[in-house]
């Protein structure tokens, strides 16, 4: 399954989620979008969208306050 980065790192909601759904759209089923982000607003609204979108989601802190989102693409 292929990866791919998202780099949202300083930027606020709803940017962060808006350029997560446009390139999960463009993805393969099975492919990882993984979305680095910084912002707390983000770290809830992304993986919510995505879990109702019905996505496999993995979330990982890399440092104090910024987070990597995986979401597995399933449909």
């Amino acid at each position: 399954m292929p990866e791919h980065r998202l780099d949202c790192l300083g930027e606020a909601c709803p940017v962060p989620l808006i350029k997560t759904q446009k390139k999960l759209g463009a993805l393969k089923v099975g492919d990882v979008l993984i979305v680095d982000i910084d912002h707390s607003c983000a770290m809830k609204n992304i993986p919510e969208w995505a879990r109702k979108e019905g996505h496999n989601v993995d979330i990982e802190e890399v440092d104090d306050g910024q987070w990597e989102v995986y979401i597995e693409k399933t449909k």
